[in-house]
Parts: C-alpha cells; structure tokens; sequence
C-alpha cells in the first residue's frame, strides 16, 4: 500500500473541504473497493477521506411517502430496520443477503450505490424503486444516476447523502449469487407502484451494469404474476458471458429471478 493520509471528517461540508485539497482525493465508505485496490497498489491516493463516521449521515428516516435512507447506513441496519422492514419489506430482504456478517457490518448504502459494481445488489433496488439519490450539491433520479460499469452521474468530490425511496404496492427481490463472493450472479429486483406501474430492474447480467428490463416489465404490468412471465424471452444482447455463465444462461435467470421475485412479492 502506497502512503496516503487519512481524514476523519465530522461533517459532510469539512469531507468536501478535505477532499478538494487533496491532489488526488477519495472518499472512504466501508472500504470494500478501496483498501483492496490500495493495498494491490492498484489505487494510490493522496488523502482518504473516511465518511463513515459523520453522524449526519447514518439513519433512516420516513421521508413524505417513502423512506429516506442516509448514505453511511450499513447494510445490517438496513436489513434490521423496523422502519424498512414496514415500508418496504423487500429492501430489508436485500440488504440481508449483501456479503455475510462481516460485510453488512461495514458495507453502506451510499458506497454500495457510489461504486456501482456491476454485480451489487442495491442498484437494482434503487433503479426498480425509482429512488431519488440526494448529494451534497443536489438531488438525482435513479434513472439519470447509473451510467455503466462503475460508472454513475456523481461529479468528483460529490458526496452522497441519503437515497429517498417511495413506498410501493408491491416489491421483491431474488438473486442467484455466486456461492464463492455472494455478488449477484444475477438478481432482480420487481416494483408496482400504488398507481399499478411496474419497474423491474436486473443486476449482475449485464455488460453495462444494472438495467431495467422492459419485456417483463410489460407482462407484469398487464397480468402481475410469475405465470404472466412464462412466455416471455429475455434477449441475449448485451449480457454477460463469463467463467461463470454464458449470456444465454444470464437471460434465463432473469426470467426466473423475475419470477421468483413476483411470487415473494404477493
């Protein structure tokens, strides 16, 4: 591991002050991307500025017609919440199969989303909701936010401060996770709201990070329920194929993680 310094803000306004003084700065969530490239000497910053800590940003909270989820919540408290477990049980469910208990007790929401791993959980609970990602400098829909493999719209030094997702009628979430680092070989994430609109989005498929996915969103939206799936063909373009599965196999586990996802729905 290259020499760095490392910064312990105690507000969101003294992190972005840090950071902006630094000549190549990176903020620090739980660290499961960070340290591992730092110490391959992959990754060498100048500061690391540690948000995990500001008490500003840890908490849930009801927000209007949803819940409000600040960036620095762990996985653990989300998937423990009374709150979200009330509002919407499957995002809870989520967060309970992130990692194992050494990850949900680090891991957080805003780095989870921040990094934008391709094959993590919470962007297809944030895309399918239709959240909103509020930062220190304004407000995002998820629909704006994702844009490719680790990529998103935050501009440098932007820091995530909460992820507003509104209450639905119905939700679920299944995932087919890889049995060695648990990551979403493929998961998808099913919404209807009050309204009977439907989003669905999958992650881990895709060449291009998470992703809606407009056929079953079509069927669902016309006959919510597994069966209403059974005719539907997941087109191959764009998925992934790797050690692990071929894209033709990435598209059928949609298919059957949307499935799968409608019935723990309801």
């Amino acid at each position: 591991m290259y020499e760095t310094t490392y910064h312990r803000p105690s507000s969101v306004d003294e992190a972005a002050a840090q950071f902006a003084k630094g000549s190549d700065s990176k903020y620090l969530a739980g660290g499961h991307t960070l340290l591992p490239v730092m110490k391959q000497r992959l990754a060498s910053p100048s500061d690391v500025i540690d948000l995990g800590k500001i008490k500003d940003l840890i908490g849930i909270e009801p927000s209007g017609d949803g819940i409000a989820i600040k960036a620095a919540t762990t996985h653990y408290d989300v998937a423990n919440s009374d709150t979200v477990k009330k509002a919407i049980p499957a995002l809870a469910y989520l967060a309970s199969l992130i990692g194992d208990p050494a990850v949900r007790y680090r891991g957080t929401i805003g780095g989870s989303i921040a990094n934008n791993d391709p094959a993590a959980d919470y962007p297809a609970a944030v895309l399918a909701l239709s959240a909103t990602i509020k930062t220190n400098k304004r407000s995002i829909a998820a629909d704006e936010f994702f844009k490719g493999l680790f990529t998103t719209a935050l501009a440098d030094g932007e820091i995530i401060t909460a992820v507003s997702f509104p209450v639905q009628a119905k939700a679920g979430y299944s995932k087919f996770p890889n049995p060695a680092s648990r990551f979403a070989l493929t998961g998808v994430f099913v919404a209807k709201t009050p309204a009977g609109d439907v989003r669905v989005a999958a992650t881990g498929a895709s060449q291009n990070g998470v992703m809606r996915v407009p056929a079953i969103e079509a069927a669902l939206k016309a006959n919510w329920s597994a069966g209403a799936l059974d005719s539907v063909t997941i087109s191959t373009d764009g998925l992934l194929a790797d050690i692990h599965g071929s894209s033709a196999y990435r598209a059928n586990l949609i298919k059957v993680m949307a499935q799968r996802a409608v019935t723990a729905a309801g």
